[in-house]
């Protein structure tokens, strides 16, 4: 492959690509490879796209497994150890950063992007506008656990980073990535609020198409889960009108209620109130298994399943909580 005369030509004497992939990722080159197979066949001049690999957290089999991708295929790929920052945000960052391609796009390690993705997702980046949010397919049996519903999230998701283009122009406007976003968790809309205010054009594009298969999970996967909630106080805090409209209009009220439930418990109990802890406590348990209920109405049904949705349903608002005034703290903003 060799540019012609007209060609620019980055600092290692190669062509410059027109668009750049950036691909985040951390210790799973299994499924790495499957994303990056389907980046090698893209309908689309090989010679016009390279794929930037960003390993946030530079480990051995990534990086080889990487190396031995790069020799089959026709478009470049290349290899960013990331050690600056810890998150998908500043991986993004580096991948970017790290090629002088004018166009930008983004998608996530478990995606499998369409043949024609690449070319749908640069043509309405060239009806002019400075970003592009894609389609993102979840597949789902009939009845999905808790977990892969709320994965099937992205499929609805205004602006997710598993399926965006964006101008090199727009991302240095607005400085991209913030990356104390260092979960997978409001970073892309982070990136939206900042290109909205930025007064820059995000546009829609159907046919850019990405499959997210849900990956499994272990057994009461979404406890842990509940430590993203800090950042959204970080969403909030830069954000505040943008997060009410678009993200959330008011705190979690059932999960204060269900604490302010045991609080009352635990002080009647220290009093000697026994009717009215009792009263407390049914209340509680009334709040449990209606939230659990509420869970279970369009997901599996099977007996592991009822019986992660019991557990978690009652300990998931203790965390939240905990989580979001830890953001508040952390971030230094009124979040409840």
């Amino acid at each position: 492959m060799h540019a012609s005369a007209a060609s620019p030509v980055n600092a290692h004497g190669g062509a410059i690509a027109d668009i750049a992939v950036v691909v985040p990722t951390y210790r799973r080159p299994d499924m790495l490879e499957r994303c990056v197979r389907a980046l090698m066949v893209q309908r689309f001049d090989p010679s016009r796209y390279e794929i930037i690999i960003c390993d946030d957290g530079p480990d051995e089999a990534t990086r080889d497994r990487v190396r031995r991708l790069a020799q089959e295929s026709a478009a470049p790929i290349r290899y960013v150890p990331v050690r600056a920052t810890q998150g998908p945000a500043g991986a993004r960052n580096a991948g970017w950063r790290a090629t002088l391609a004018r166009r930008i796009a983004f998608t996530d390690d478990d995606t499998i992007s369409d043949p024609d993705w690449l070319a749908n997702g640069i043509r309405a980046l060239d009806a002019g506008a400075d970003a592009v949010s894609g389609r993102i397919v979840v597949p789902l049996d009939e009845r999905p656990t808790d977990y892969e519903l709320d994965v099937a999230g992205l499929a609805t998701a205004e602006f997710a980073t598993a399926n965006t283009f964006a101008m090199r122009a727009a991302l240095k406007r607005t400085g991209s990535f913030d990356p104390r976003f260092t979960s997978a968790w409001r970073e892309d809309s982070d990136l939206q609020f900042a290109f909205m205010r930025a007064g820059l054009t995000i546009a829609r594009a159907e046919d850019a198409v990405v499959l997210h298969p849900v990956r499994p999970a272990r057994w009461g996967v979404c406890i842990s889960q509940q430590k993203k909630s800090q950042f959204d106080a970080l969403l909030y805090r830069k954000w505040p009108a943008l997060f009410r409209e678009r993200i959330r209009r008011g705190p979690p009220l059932l999960y204060y209620a269900m604490l302010l439930a045991l609080v009352v418990a635990f002080i009647s109990l220290m009093g000697g109130a026994y009717g009215t802890m009792a009263i407390a406590l049914i209340a509680w348990l009334a709040m449990t298994l209606w939230f659990a209920t509420q869970r279970l109405k369009i997901t599996a049904r099977t007996r592991s399943h009822i019986a992660e949705m019991l557990y978690t349903s009652a300990v998931i608002p203790f965390l939240s909580i905990y989580w979001r005034i830890y953001g508040a703290i952390k971030f230094r903003v009124f979040f409840l």
